[in-house]
């Protein structure tokens, strides 16, 4: 994330260390650790629900290609009638349906 080396890391904490002094460094460690936690935090909610959304919208599009590959002038209750009792056997001529065409 960053390119920090230890040799820049000890610089800061003797830095730290002069201007805040002994008394004040452990409290300005422990905010400074619960702020970090806290952005990581609510970086890695904000990466699941990025995350959330995508798998929603790819699923949306799925179905939608599903849709999209049935015939609009297919007879529904055909359909609905192969996916209750499944397909009809070959030896069954298939049924005949009443509706005008």
């Amino acid at each position: 994330m960053f390119d920090i080396g230890t040799g820049e890391l000890a610089l800061i904490a003797v830095v730290a260390l002069l201007v805040l002094g002994p008394e004040r460094l452990p409290k300005a460690a422990r905010t400074a650790g619960a702020l970090v936690r806290r952005a990581r935090t609510s970086w890695q909610n904000v990466r699941v629900e990025i995350e959330r959304e995508l798998a929603a919208e790819e699923l949306k599009q799925s179905i939608r290609r599903g849709i999209g590959e049935l015939d609009p002038r297919a007879d529904i209750s055909a359909a609905l009638r192969d996916a209750v009792h499944g397909p009809p056997k070959p030896s069954e001529p298939p049924a005949q349906s009443d509706a005008p065409k």
